[in-house]
């Protein structure tokens, strides 16, 4: 008798509901249970997992482990999935392993490189991988002078956050005074220069920010599945432009994602993000986790989360190829459950183990039409 799967997904992104949908229907209709904590008590991946715990506040990466590794012995957990403190985890996997316990996650080192986005450029660059021109600014001064550089060769500039994930901070910069235009509708990414500079003189401390040019369309999320042999078993490009959505094996795409995964041991599940400056594509970021995304591929007959729970088991899968390309999309909303408690209660009861509640099975199609739909 083959036995059950115990996986654990820590404080993970709420499209991650649809990771957990896709572990449940593996191929090998191997009995699949999910544990999920989470710090917020209305995050979803606690409604849709089979047991869940809220996670204890300010921990110190170093606590974290140690809540961790109580956690995969207290659940018997056969695969951990981390996100919060991924690079503290993944630096204690021999004790991880000691307890049973397999990482879902790239060695601490790889980790490491793509936490601040300067040594990311800077690696990748050394490797041929192309990358756009960037400034690392910490003051108005330099602002203004990597603006002015930028703007001289005809590029729009815009500027993130150094170190961080999921486009918290992407700004991009307009020469046009603040006006009533910032004030109709949808919020916009767009700040006029003169306010941001005054921001950053009135700062108590220096920014850290990489300015660079905006990059056009269309975007290309290459999802990455590689052993620890450092060879790839999977690579397929996800394109954005505009509303519309398909998929890609083009090698403009897959070469680089290849070259940046097995070059830097990107082991298990990565997401490696292109952008086009002027007429190639170039490198604009790197993730370390699964994509949020990453359901979506299920609409080219891959179950990559499946794929990547038996390569941390040691069950290599092989190749994964997918049979056919899906044909393209575009993300809508939809409803996922909630727990039926109420927050207070839920933060009285917080030292108590969460019970699932009743879950309705999420189609493919439901899959992708919600992604991306809910917060973090």
């Amino acid at each position: 008798m083959v036995s059950r799967v115990r996986v654990w997904l820590n404080r993970t992104y709420a499209e991650n509901v649809f990771f957990m949908d896709q572990l449940r229907r593996n191929p090998s209709d191997r009995a699949v249970d999910i544990h999920a904590t989470h710090g917020d008590p209305d995050s979803p991946v606690l409604a849709a997992a089979d047991t869940a715990e809220l996670e204890p506040e300010g921990l110190s990466p170093a606590a974290y482990v140690e809540y961790a590794l109580d956690q995969c012995a207290r659940r018997g957990i056969d695969v951990f999935v981390p996100r919060l403190h991924q690079a503290a985890i993944a630096a204690h996997r021999t004790e991880f392993e000691a307890a049973g316990t397999a990482l879902l996650a790239p060695p601490p080192e790889a980790v490491a490189v793509f936490q601040d986005k300067v040594i990311a450029y800077e690696a990748v660059r050394e490797i041929g991988v192309p990358v756009p021109p960037w400034w690392r600014v910490r003051s108005a001064d330099e602002l203004l002078a990597a603006v002015d550089e930028l703007e001289t060769h005809g590029h729009k500039a815009c500027f993130k956050p150094s170190s961080g994930a999921g486009g918290v901070g992407f700004r991009v910069i307009t020469r046009s005074a603040f006006s009533l235009m910032q004030l109709s509708g949808f919020p916009s990414p767009y700040v006029p220069l003169d306010l941001v500079l005054e921001a950053v003189r009135a700062a108590d401390e220096p920014v850290d920010w990489l300015v660079m040019p905006r990059l056009e369309q269309p975007e290309v999320s290459v999802d990455c599945l590689t052993g620890p042999d450092n060879r790839i078993r999977m690579a397929v490009g996800r394109t954005k432009n505009g509303r519309r959505r398909g998929f890609t094996l083009h090698e403009q795409w897959l070469e680089p994602a290849r070259r940046i995964a097995e070059g830097f041991g990107l082991h298990h599940l990565s997401n490696i993000q292109f952008r086009m400056l002027g007429d190639r594509p170039v490198l604009m970021d790197v993730n370390t986790r699964p994509a949020g995304g990453l359901h979506q591929v299920s609409l080219c007959g891959v179950n990559a989360p499946w794929a990547a729970v038996q390569l941390a088991l040691g069950e290599d899968p092989g190749e994964v190829a997918p049979p056919f390309l899906g044909q393209d999309y575009t993300v809508v909303s939809g409803p996922r459950p909630l727990r039926p408690v109420s927050l207070l209660q839920r933060r009285a009861q917080a030292a108590e183990p969460l019970r699932p509640a009743v879950r309705t099975p999420a189609t493919p199609a439901d899959s992708v039409g919600a992604a991306q739909a809910l917060p973090l």
